[in-house]
């Protein structure tokens, strides 16, 4: 009598199982395709920015991207790195809710407010950190790589004085995909 229970309970759980997988699937927001894009452009640059020495904790710690806001990649962006290394470090994702939240994170996708980004930018400071997002004024506010469309492509623009700021060296096959930004001086 037991084993009849036991199958009968595993009958029941499993199709209740697989209500609440699709459940929980349907509620994340798919990416849209230029987010999709995106994820793909922050798994790259994991191969062509040079982090110095001391970013690792330890020699296998994993390299972290971070989202700091609202998420726009849904589940494509953890779907993208999964199982990925990138010099024996694996990737992982997480996703912070707020600034003192992130303590090593190598990539980090800003989704804030431009109200916010002064205090990102200021409590990101001396941290080996590249930041990315799609904010206009993203880099004014002393980040680092920022996406925007062009004839309907993402392209990228690079704050270089950040990147060095933060010790990272950004290798010249990304600095040539890239329109490198200026910040306007005022005399």
């Amino acid at each position: 009598m037991p084993a009849v229970r036991t199958i009968a309970c595993r009958c029941l759980c499993i199709p209740l199982l697989m209500a609440y997988s699709m459940i929980h699937l349907a509620a994340q927001s798919p990416a849209s395709p230029e987010y999709e894009v995106k994820a793909v452009f922050l798994f790259n640059f994991t191969q062509f920015i040079q982090w110095p020495p001391g970013s690792f904790p330890a020699d296998q710690a994993p390299l972290v991207i971070g989202i700091i806001g609202d998420d726009p990649f849904g589940p494509y962006l953890k779907e993208t790195v999964l199982g990925e290394k990138v010099n024996g470090h694996v990737i992982i994702v997480k996703h912070y809710e707020r600034m003192e939240e992130i303590k090593t994170c190598h990539i980090l996708f800003v989704n804030l407010p431009a109200t916010d980004l002064d205090q990102a930018a200021e409590s990101l400071k001396g941290r080996n950190t590249l930041t990315v997002s799609d904010a206009p004024d993203f880099l004014q506010h002393g980040g680092m790589i920022r996406f925007f469309k062009k004839n309907n492509k993402i392209q990228l623009q690079i704050n270089l004085e950040s990147t060095k700021e933060a010790n990272l060296v950004v290798s010249s096959k990304l600095l040539r995909l890239a329109e490198i930004y200026s910040p306007v001086k005022n005399n």
